[in-house]
């Protein structure tokens, strides 16, 4: 057997035992789960970022353990079993795929995404919309980005990123405008528009802006931190201190690389 599938095949053996034996595990349901497999998908997230492969190698684990459960959680209302999940899947791979399964010819990474989203529409056969698979749940940037992406799969978008930039500083001059009006629902509706041609000008630089962000939120931490240090040593609160005094500090933070 191949050792792949009798990891596998151990892993969902276990998994029937703990629904069948452990009091925690019997009671929940797919839906005590949900925030459990989000919360699993953020420290995945904090691994790929920090760069250990190893906490990678233990969250995508995890990850795989609230896959089988959904299943089997599933399987006892027959609604769906582990093997139906991985059939559908790997259908879905093998039709949206026929660069590699068909004869179809591509030419770059651009074309494989523009097929995969031209794909999505046929599978329920043309009625379902464009942007209907952005998650409404997902986080604000990440679902600017991805509306974004899913519009450009279908040819509305910019050509270069110049006309991108002009639209970036025109909704800043907008958003200026709006200040002066003291209009607060006014304000935020032009602050958003602001965010959302960032977010595309972002995408024609190749940056994905979630991953721009939490740099600059690392970096951020990083300073504060050693900022909040050096006015501990001084035996002081932050609260303590004269903005001139944690400039100094924010400005050393700066300096160490």
């Amino acid at each position: 057997m191949d050792p792949r599938a009798e990891s596998f095949l151990k892993l969902l053996k276990i998994m029937d035992e703990l629904r069948e034996q452990c009091p925690w595990d019997k009671k929940q349901t797919i839906e005590s789960i949900r925030h459990l497999t989000i919360e699993e998908t953020f420290e995945l997230s904090d691994a790929i970022l920090k760069g250990d492969l190893n906490d990678v190698k233990k969250e995508l684990g995890d990850l795989l353990l609230h896959i089988v459960f959904y299943a089997r959680i599933a399987s006892e209302t027959q609604t769906f079993t582990i093997k139906e999940v991985i059939d559908s899947l790997c259908d879905k791979l093998i039709y949206r795929h026929p660069h590699i399964y068909g004869d179809v010819k591509v030419q770059n990474e651009e074309d494989v995404k523009q097929n995969w989203e031209q794909l999505k529409q046929k599978e329920k056969g043309g009625n379902k919309t464009v942007l209907s698979g952005v998650p409404n749940s997902m986080p604000a940037l990440l679902k600017a980005y991805r509306i974004q992406e899913k519009a450009r799969s279908v040819g509305f978008d910019w050509e270069q990123p110049e006309q991108v930039y002009e639209k970036v500083k025109e909704e800043l001059q907008e958003f200026e405008a709006e200040v002066k009006t003291k209009n607060q629902h006014e304000i935020e509706k032009e602050f958003g528009d602001v965010l959302f041609s960032l977010i595309n000008y972002a995408r024609f630089l190749n940056i994905n802006p979630e991953d721009a962000l939490e740099l600059t939120n690392k970096k951020f931490i990083q300073r504060f931190n050693y900022m909040e240090q050096k006015v501990k040593e001084q035996n002081k609160q932050i609260s303590d201190c004269k903005l001139d005094e944690l400039d100094n500090y924010w400005n050393e933070a700066k300096s160490i690389k």
